[in-house]
């Protein structure tokens, strides 16, 4: 098995307007692939196909037919199906509900046969010849204390896939590039007994997370809002109306839809959440944190106990698969008490039920106004680095620690350092 250490970076692209239109087709026919494999794949009256080679074998030539790809996105659109139906079998096997995987999220997947990694840009395979994309960087003397320049521009790391996404948002593209440094020995428990300046220098950063039921489902301290839990809970409220009709007609038909769209339902709620945790990931790696801080699950449950399963289930899930992700990153996750980071004033301290008012935070003694939830996110953080401060050793086996934020980061004294990482 290949362990080298791998660090994931997302790089903004600057396409051409002639050649966008490349992209989509290269994502629609890699989809194509995806799906048809899975569709093929997926068994329930005989057993269930989780061998790549059988797969490739039986598929290759058909789908080499169907798309305009190149030989090895077939492959990578038909691996990627099997280990969707691999993941699905075991859940099975666990005794738990699952579906035939379905894709329909914007990505492709590259490696260096159908992509080449330059200083500035990368050449990406599609149906209509290779496209060149320009990397959008910051200035060259300062990228040096950047994830770009410390890992994509070191000759110790090497650029070894990447996944190629699409924001509908802003309307750009971002491949998020994997890197390998085999001879990167220094793994986490080498990191936590490393010692520390005697200065009190502070040596770790870290990214404080509130999850929600309304608004946006995660903000971070550095105001990065990522996904919207009210889309969550309206899919969700959809599903429960169309169970309430069927379970009213009371038959066999429809019992069995029940199951099968409560299956198709829970896929879709899992492959969701994958894709928020990969851009919270994608975050913290952006803005160089060494943890990501969630408020403690345990209060979480109580504070929405009033609220459905399905929401504890969601925030359990999303920070249970942020933690699964980051195994192969040098990040950590770790919780803190949440008690009145919605009322406490990040800005001065003062802790008031009057602060807020839903999403709206407006402190009552200083006067700091600023999205409720962003607050949140920070108070989260800086409880952390109170932990650090008052003897704790973090995850990451610092003594010292400061927030990240939006545009620099803050220490528990106050004391604020700007950052040239974003912009």
């Amino acid at each position: 098995m290949d362990d080298a250490p791998r660090r994931t970076i997302p790089i903004k692209l600057d396409v051409s307007e002639e050649r966008r239109g490349d992209l989509h087709q290269t994502k629609s026919q890699f989809l194509h692939c995806a799906n048809r494999t899975s569709e093929w794949a997926w068994r329930y009256d005989d057993y269930c196909v989780t061998s790549k080679s059988k797969a490739e074998n039986s598929l290759y030539d058909e789908l080499r037919e169907e798309t305009d790809l190149t030989a090895n996105l077939v492959q990578k659109g038909i691996r990627r199906a099997i280990e969707a139906v691999d993941a699905g079998v075991e859940k099975l096997q666990q005794g738990d509900q699952t579906s035939q995987p379905e894709f329909d999220s914007w990505s492709v997947v590259y490696d260096k046969r159908s992509a080449s990694f330059n200083d500035d840009h990368a050449t990406l395979s599609t149906p209509n010849g290779r496209v060149t994309t320009e990397y959008v960087l910051p200035p060259e003397d300062e990228r040096e204390d950047t994830p770009f320049g410390r890992y994509y521009e070191s000759d110790d790391w090497d650029a070894s896939s990447a996944t190629l996404q699409y924001d509908e948002q802003d309307d750009t593209f971002y491949l998020h590039v994997t890197l390998k440094n085999p001879d990167y020995t220094v793994d986490r428990t080498e990191r936590q007994e490393a010692s520390h300046d005697d200065d009190g220098a502070e040596n770790g950063v870290v990214l404080g997370v509130d999850l929600n039921v309304t608004g946006a489902f995660a903000v971070t301290s550095t105001g990065k809002f990522i996904g919207s839990a009210d889309y969550l809970t309206h899919k969700r409220d959809q599903y429960e109306k169309r169970r309430a009709r069927l379970q009213q007609t009371g038959t066999r038909s429809a019992h069995l839809t029940i199951q099968s769209i409560g299956s198709r339902f829970s896929d879709w709620s899992l492959d969701w959440l994958h894709n928020r945790a990969n851009d919270l990931i994608a975050e913290a790696q952006a803005t160089d944190v060494d943890g990501i801080i969630f408020e403690n699950l345990d209060h979480i449950r109580e504070n929405i106990a009033n609220e459905s399963k399905f929401q504890q289930w969601a925030y359990a899930k999303f920070v249970e698969l942020v933690e699964y992700k980051v195994e192969s990153t040098a990040l950590f996750v770790d919780t803190v008490n949440p008690a009145y980071t919605s009322q406490r004033c990040s800005h001065c301290g003062f802790t008031h039920k009057d602060n807020r008012d839903d999403k709206e935070f407006a402190c009552q003694d200083c006067g700091y106004e600023v999205n409720a939830d962003y607050n949140a996110a920070k108070n989260i953080a800086k409880r952390y680095c109170g932990y650090i401060h008052r003897g704790q050793k973090s995850r990451g086996g610092w003594a010292t620690s400061q927030l990240a934020l939006e545009s620099g980061t803050l220490n528990v004294n106050g004391e604020y350092t700007p950052s040239a990482l974003r912009g």
